[in-house]
């Protein structure tokens, strides 16, 4: 079992949220031991507070090793009714929602997709930003400690969104691209659409934290500061001092040399990717397992080193006979002679050949594109009752 930082269930009650680490075990065992210790009840009352009962299951969602139906269905199993964990599992659909629009808008999530930013001043990344200098002390050690774990809380992307791109007045998508690289459960959909959402490209109107929200939710008690204002005044507020500086975002993935996979040409190709890790996947059956890191999507959405060895020890950790290969789908050697390619569905990977098995949905039954969360949770609403 590979470890991205410490944290210990056992301690978290003793330490200051602070001296807490993350941890983000990569073994299946461990991963389906953090849901059996879901407090729905605790994530409802707390979960946007820094120091809520969350379940630090993002990044396996994220990376298909477990499904939102798979949570769900562990919930039930421990007799919780759907009122119950009503908030955790729109939470869940939330995922499940930003996901059926990339699948109905395909690239157009890349952009301005419900209508332009408003008020947009540059598309650069704030230099405050990235070196962790926005004056704003809770955002500012956020930012660290995503480097530092690959994790940050919601409320706290929230905040990070707002700043950039409603007080610093930078375009959502650079930012944004920004955030991904750094996030263990970065996922291209969610991490898109929650920008836009804040910017108000993918919603009626722009998301503002002051200096009195930040600390109401994450335990800061900084005074003076440029948010310390009241909503009203930010619309007419020029850009504050800290965040005036921009720069060019350069990132990049470096993928690892390997050798061309064995394929046995008697036995069907299963394609795994960053997006789907699921050990539980065609599980009994004789087939080739390749892990597949394609040049030419992290090409164009780059993830940090610590990203690519998270995917790796969890594809490694948990998938026996797994080969990890660097190419495309066209350089593995003697695909088309085997019986069958599979792979699941997923908008960033239409192009593999083959069949492609449908996701677990929390609600298989409704799919499509809708306009709001709203509409999309009612249709699905009925579907758990």
């Amino acid at each position: 079992m590979r470890e991205y930082r410490s944290w210990h269930r056992k301690d978290e009650s003793q330490l200051p949220f602070q001296e807490k680490e993350v941890l983000f075990p990569t073994d299946y065992a461990s991963i389906m031991d953090r849901m059996l210790y879901i407090d729905p009840s605790g994530y409802a009352k707390t979960r946007n507070f820094i120091q809520g009962a969350v379940t630090y299951l993002s990044p396996y969602i994220s990376r298909g090793v477990i499904s939102t139906r798979q949570v769900y269905e562990s919930l039930r199993a421990r007799g919780f009714k759907v009122y119950q964990m009503e908030k955790m599992v729109s939470e869940l659909a939330w995922r499940d929602f930003f996901q059926r629009v990339w699948q109905a808008k395909g690239d157009l999530i890349f952009s301005d997709l419900r209508q332009p930013q408003p008020d947009v001043r540059h598309y650069k990344l704030p230099k405050a930003l990235h070196e962790a200098t926005t004056g704003i002390d809770a955002i500012d050690k956020g930012i660290e400690r995503l480097y530092q774990t690959g994790y940050m809380h919601n409320h706290l992307r929230m905040y990070t969104s707002s700043i950039a791109c409603n007080v610093a007045g930078a375009h959502w998508e650079i930012p944004a691209r920004w955030m991904y690289y750094h996030l263990l459960d970065g996922d291209l959909a969610s991490n898109s659409l929650s920008w836009q959402w804040v910017a108000a490209a993918f919603s009626g109107k722009k998301y503002w934290c002051n200096q009195e929200n930040i600390n109401k939710y994450t335990g800061s008690h900084q005074q003076r500061s440029y948010l310390a204002v009241d909503y009203e005044v930010f619309p007419l507020a020029s850009i504050p001092e800290p965040l005036q500086l921009t720069i060019q975002l350069h990132v990049h993935t470096t993928l690892p040399a390997t050798p061309l996979p064995e394929i046995d040409t008697t036995l069907p190709v299963l394609l795994y990717n960053q997006y789907n890790l699921d050990p539980l996947w065609r599980k009994n059956e004789p087939a080739n397992r390749i892990l597949l890191l394609e040049p030419s999507h992290y090409g164009k959405y780059p993830v940090s080193q610590k990203i690519l060895s998270f995917v790796q020890a969890l594809a490694t950790d948990n998938i026996p006979g797994l080969q990890v290969f660097t190419g495309e789908t066209t350089d593995i050697p003697r695909l088309k002679e085997c019986p069958a390619v599979y792979s699941k569905e997923h908008p960033a990977f239409t192009h593999y050949p083959g069949i492609k098995d449908s996701r677990d949905w929390l609600v298989p039954e409704v799919s499509g594109y809708f306009q709001s969360f709203f509409n999309y949770w009612k249709r699905i609403e009925k579907h758990l009752q």
